[in-house]
């Protein structure tokens, strides 16, 4: 089993900027697309954005359209998720996921593996 581990949260003011990254284990990073997901308190874990196997497509939810970019490294098996303009709301969780295949959606039955979580928190 891939094992992923999210790393680059923290607490930024509002308006700020931080990028997160997800390493994963293994020798199949390449092969399946990368998502990142958010759960902030007593609300269930959503959808934030999703990119290929190649990095060629991206998908977003309608949310961080505009301020979030999801990239990937290859050859670093490593997965970002740079995040600009960040506002309070942002606040939660931030995981990042394995795709079940070369692409993926906002659904988190089209992914199979998934790291701990990475506390980011924006102050107003």
């Amino acid at each position: 089993q891939v094992h992923l581990v999210e790393s680059g949260g923290g607490l930024v003011q509002a308006g700020g900027s931080l990028r997160l990254s997800c390493v994963a284990s293994g020798r199949t990073f390449s092969m399946y697309a990368m998502g990142w997901f958010r759960q902030a308190p007593g609300k269930e874990r959503e959808f934030v954005a999703t990119i290929s196997r190649s990095g060629i497509s991206t998908s977003y939810a309608d949310f961080v359209k505009g301020r979030f970019t999801i990239s990937r490294d290859n050859a670093k098996n490593t997965v970002y998720l740079q995040m600009n303009s960040l506002k309070p709301e942002d606040t939660a969780v931030y995981y990042c996921a394995q795709g079940r295949a070369s692409v993926a959606d906002g659904r988190p039955t089209t992914y199979q593996n998934w790291g701990q979580g990475t506390q980011v928190t924006v102050s107003s």
